[in-house]
């Protein structure tokens, strides 16, 4: 039987081969398929209890069938199998690149110089060496052609290119990465999944000043469009990042919600709160803001006022 190699490399090797082609046939996601599936880590024992069943086998057939040889056949057979593999090709194409002269014919380079008894021998550069400044000669030339004849491009040219890609895999990281918004880059949300996060989040922490339909108690009435510190949602996102007026206005959230939590309660403020009916509403506060990035004419603004005006007159009449 052909020596393929001892046990201990032989059978981590077929193993992680099953490993591989396990994982590269299953999809699971981001996670490894033996975390993904429990099954594949059971096949994954199965495998492996398997192989070493094999081994023990092999071994055991291989050791009865020894015992069955001739004296002479045992030890032609222990020659045979503790014969290492030679790669024979690669030893001679390493002799090659070395160029040295064997011990045997070193009398046929050696020079007449002798120091108390050390002689020099007269060897020629290694092959290998040569190749490499050979190579180098037609680097140089190639490159000389290409960056001093054609002109291909300079450093300043990469440069721009490089900051133009990186800036470019920056806009696609940030769309994935929702906890690296702010002020500035929030945009507004409209995914069911967002707008009930807000609404979760809304309801944990924002009711016990603003109720629960946005009315208005401690903090402000969130349903009209008068806003203290300006609407929309860059500026609903820096209050509530940031905290209301010094003094009298709300506490900071960031240090307790992710930037992707406020930017989704934000979003619920704007789109489900604001422009909603509470059962109490609150006498508005501050002034009639109007998106500056949304063209609208003067007729909807006047409109916008005497709504407002209109409720807060009804209220009274009622009081």
């Amino acid at each position: 039987m052909k020596n393929l190699g001892p046990w201990w490399i032989r059978l981590p090797l077929l193993f992680f081969i099953s490993f591989g082609l396990m994982e590269y046939f299953i999809d699971s996601g981001d996670q490894p398929a033996f975390i993904a599936y429990p099954m594949a880590l059971m096949f994954l024992v199965f495998i492996l209890l398997l192989l070493i069943g094999i081994e023990l086998i092999l071994a055991a057939i291989e050791n009865v069938m020894f015992q069955t040889l001739s004296e002479e056949a045992k030890e032609r057979y222990l020659a045979s199998k503790n014969k290492g593999f030679e790669w024979s090709w690669g030893k001679k194409m390493y002799k090659k690149l070395l160029g040295s002269k064997p011990i045997e014919a070193e009398e046929e380079i050696i020079l007449d110089h002798n120091y108390d008894g050390i002689r020099e021998l007269d060897n020629k550069l290694p092959p290998w060496w040569v190749y490499m400044f050979y190579a180098t000669i037609l680097f140089c030339i190639i490159y000389l052609v290409r960056f001093h004849v054609f002109n291909a491009y300079d450093q300043e040219l990469e440069y721009e290119q490089e900051v133009a890609q990186a800036q470019i895999e920056i806009e696609a990281y940030k769309k994935t990465a929702k906890d690296l918004v702010d002020a500035n880059s929030v945009t507004l949300l409209t995914e069911a999944s967002d707008i009930s996060a807000g609404k979760t989040i809304f309801e944990s922490n924002c009711v016990a000043c603003h109720m629960a339909d946005g009315g208005g108690g401690i903090g402000p009435n969130l349903t009209d469009q008068y806003w203290i510190l300006g609407g929309g949602i860059k500026n609903v996102f820096n209050t509530i990042s940031e905290g209301g007026r010094d003094g009298k206005g709300m506490i900071s959230w960031k240090s307790t919600l992710k930037p992707a939590q406020i930017a989704q309660v934000a979003s619920y403020i704007l789109t489900e709160i604001n422009g909603s009916t509470p059962a109490n509403p609150k006498d508005p506060e501050g002034d009639i803001w109007v998106d500056p990035d949304a063209p609208q004419s003067d007729e909807k603004i006047e409109q916008a006022i005497d709504s407002t005006a209109t409720v807060a007159e009804d209220e009274v009449a009622i009081n």
